[in-house]
């Protein structure tokens, strides 16, 4: 098996990893020098999409729209393997704080770009589309926030949101990779949870005093924007069509495993 990924970021490179150690062989873009990784304009890369037997993108829309669609969209198309993109639950906009199934429509929240990507990927054959909401993991967690100092408690009422640590992503992409099924997957916990409360638990947890309690109105424009939206994301159709059971549920397990992957 053979892979190809654009955009070696965080969660990309964690699922890089895990394949390797599979056996498969992996080859990404990405600015980092990690094993295989490629520049964006490296004319390599048409030879790699003909090669790979997967190919997945986990890079973000642009002011001009997704760039691995706009330069490589039809050579993908074209590919006949198998297809994957991390795309967001961004693209639901604001439900309320109601559960929020991919039957929902997508486009009318603040990710507009997100959502045009998304339909962009969703237009070619035989795609695998995952949702993710808020991704967290070993160095890119609560806990690392708190101890860097940057840890925020907002005061927001009613302010649920979904989260995600980044091995059920790897574990829910790697399902759809052995059993191929495609169409839109939300890639989420079980429990979505206020923000405030998983910065206290990940205070206590390394017993660290509270950051000071803020409101949404004294945050960047861009987080502020954040804070507009609630939606729980359902999780069922990963659950049933990819066989996915996840190892950290809700947001407690995965900050402990958080905890003892960097202690």
């Amino acid at each position: 098996m053979r892979v190809l990924i654009f955009g070696l970021g965080y969660t990309a490179t964690r699922l890089a990893d895990r394949l390797r150690a599979d056996g498969w062989q992996v080859c990404g873009t990405g600015r980092s020098a990690r094993p295989g990784a490629l520049a964006f304009d490296d004319p390599a890369i048409a030879g790699e999409i003909t090669r790979a037997t997967h190919i997945l993108s986990s890079v973000p829309p642009d002011a001009a729209g997704d760039p691995v669609l706009a330069r490589f969209g039809p050579m993908i198309a074209e590919h006949g393997g198998w297809i994957g993109y991390l795309s967001s639950t961004g693209v639901y906009g604001d439900t309320g704080g109601a559960w929020t199934d991919e039957t929902a429509p997508i486009g009318t929240g603040r990710r507009s770009a997100r959502a045009a990507a998304d339909l962009g990927w969703q237009a070619l054959p035989a795609a695998h589309i995952f949702r993710l909401p808020g991704i967290y993991g070993p160095g890119r967690s609560a806990i690392d926030r708190v101890r860097a100092g940057v840890a925020q408690r907002v005061d927001a009422p009613g302010h649920l949101f979904s989260r995600i640590h980044v091995d059920d992503i790897v574990a829910a992409v790697i399902a759809a990779m052995q059993q191929p099924k495609p169409g839109v997957y939300n890639v989420a916990d079980d429990h979505p949870t206020a923000g405030i409360t998983v910065i206290e638990a990940a205070c206590d947890l390394i017993g660290s005093a509270y950051p000071p309690v803020i409101q949404p109105d004294q945050l960047r424009p861009e987080a502020r924007g954040f804070y507009s939206e609630r939606r729980r994301v359902s999780n069922g159709k990963m659950k049933r069509d990819l066989g996915v059971r996840l190892r950290y549920p809700d947001y407690m397990s995965g900050l402990r495993a958080c905890l003892e992957e960097v202690r």
